[in-house]
């Protein structure tokens, strides 16, 4: 599995879907899918999904430590 980082190639919005994507070994689309589906279910997804934007680094950020 690789480091949990938003990559600057591949992302739609925030690169948030294709971070946990590359994390589990899935595609951006699939993690994408399932994120959508997810929102018809009542709970913060999106909160969720913001606040992942803001505390996951970006890939050249997290490359540079």
């Amino acid at each position: 599995m690789s480091s949990l980082a938003r990559p600057t190639h591949g992302r739609m919005i925030g690169g948030v879907c294709a971070a946990l994507a590359r994390r589990f070994g899935t595609s951006a689309t699939t993690m994408r899918v399932i994120f959508l589906l997810s929102c018809l279910l009542p709970g913060p997804q999106f909160l969720l999904y913001i606040a992942l934007w803001i505390l996951l680094p970006s890939e050249k950020k997290a490359t540079a430590w």
